[in-house]
């Protein structure tokens, strides 16, 4: 969903949900639960919130790798149960990151779950948001087949792994690994009449990718070009699902970043899709943070 809206509509508030793990990095949890708690829908009314934050964890008090404890405001069990409820979920990185891998357990499970909910129901509008190396159990899961992804500059070549034997394994599309601070799939625009003039695409020409051999061929904008994305207000048309249903994951929103403090590069530009770039402009003046932009690949006017 988007907390965008007509004047005449009433708002709702994007529901989101952290995907906690024992040893996750406590910023890539904290940066962007600070961005998403000051967003407003409204950058001129404080009581107009735009986002709603969760928590399930494998336990009832969930440490990070540094320490820090976060009461989980739900089980995995329950999660599940109500995945239909939650727009975005975020999965932070960490040490946890290998143990989850290792042995098979949440958020895995979790993650497949919903992807599967937005295939086979591509009317609402979903995300989901890796951070660092929590990009890693997007691979795993095969969540980033003929998609593009990046992870934590010292796990580039881990990424390519996973993803090269997702790949074979489901006898699907290889994934593009970007050296970039966030990447941004099935992104949503008003294109315009002039796509190459929008200053939220790549300006690139991408090859379907194939098991075979390499999928892409890009050349990016210039970073002061590339801006965060607003939301699609007409998203839910039946003709806008109709074809999200026939893009990879049913069109589902899918951001990978680099390490540690480029998820809140990556949670502005979700809150310049999900609410406004001007939300997004007034968080990141009011942090005293330098949004650094990413990129967006495989832009779509739905």
């Amino acid at each position: 969903m988007s907390a965008v809206a007509d004047s005449t509509d009433a708002v709702e508030q994007v529901k989101v949900l952290f995907a906690l793990f024992p040893g996750y990095n406590t910023l890539d949890v904290a940066g962007p639960l600070e961005v998403l708690s000051r967003s407003l829908q409204d950058p001129k009314d404080k009581a107009s919130k735009a986002f709603n934050c969760q928590f399930v964890g494998t336990a009832a008090a969930m440490t990070s790798v540094q320490g820090l404890t976060i009461k989980a405001d739900m089980d995995y069990e329950d999660a599940n149960d109500e995945l239909e409820d939650f727009d975005v979920i975020i999965v932070p990185g960490g040490e946890g990151v290998f143990d989850v891998l290792k042995n098979k357990s949440e958020p895995l499970n979790l993650l497949t779950k919903y992807v599967e909910l937005h295939e086979k129901s591509p009317a609402k509008e979903r995300t989901i948001l890796a951070i660092d190396v929590g990009s890693l159990l997007l691979a795993q899961q095969g969540m980033l087949e003929g998609l593009a992804a990046t992870t934590h500059p010292d796990y580039y070549v881990r990424l390519e792994t996973l993803c090269q034997d997702a790949a074979r394994r489901d006898m699907s599309m290889r994934t593009d690994v970007m050296e970039e601070r966030y990447v941004v799939n099935n992104a949503r625009f008003d294109l315009g009449e002039n796509p190459d003039d929008n200053p939220y695409i790549i300006k690139k020409s991408r090859e379907p990718p194939s098991p075979e051999g390499p999928n892409t061929q890009h050349a990016r904008r210039k970073s002061i070009a590339r801006k965060g994305s607003n939301a699609w207000r007409d998203s839910r048309r039946r003709e806008s699902i109709a074809r999200r249903a026939t893009l990879p994951l049913g069109g589902m929103r899918v951001i990978t970043t680099g390490g540690v403090t480029a998820g809140l590069d990556a949670s502005l530009y979700l809150v310049g899709s999900l609410a406004s770039h001007d939300s997004a402009l007034e968080v990141a003046r009011v942090m005293q943070y330098s949004w650094v932009k990413g990129v967006t690949v495989d832009a779509i006017d739905v």
